[in-house]
């Protein structure tokens, strides 16, 4: 398994609108393409890549004020992945989202850390 650059980071706003404007109308950010997770959210590109993904929770719900929920790297190999990961007794979940050509793995790190490793097909 090799671990690429950083892929995307994913932020929980209890406030989605104000977020999406904020990556727009300030860093320049495009508000673009994402697949329907069941969940409201937005993902926002620079050039061709969607690096700021957000997740709109209840306004209510006060752990969702600007929290970074996970980070994700691009990597390579998936099966050699998925080998080490059980070989290591680490607990993971996997995903598979075929509009994307991209197979995911789930993880978390010794202190509660989300980790995502993308591998996409192309």
């Amino acid at each position: 398994m090799r671990i690429g650059e950083l892929d995307h980071y994913n932020i929980i706003t209890a406030d989605l609108e104000r977020s999406v404007a904020f990556y727009e109308q300030v860093l320049g950010f495009r508000n673009g393409e994402r697949p329907d997770f069941g969940i409201p959210g937005a993902w926002l590109y620079s050039g061709a890549r969607a690096v700021v993904h957000l997740i709109g929770v209840d306004r209510n719900d006060k752990s969702g004020a600007g929290t970074i929920d996970h980070v994700a790297f691009r990597a390579e190999d998936f099966d050699a992945a998925r080998k080490t990961l059980k070989e290591k007794g680490v607990e993971f979940s996997e995903v598979n989202i075929p509009d994307f050509d991209l197979r995911q793995i789930f993880l978390h790190d010794p202190d509660g850390v989300k980790i995502e490793l993308n591998f996409y097909s192309s």
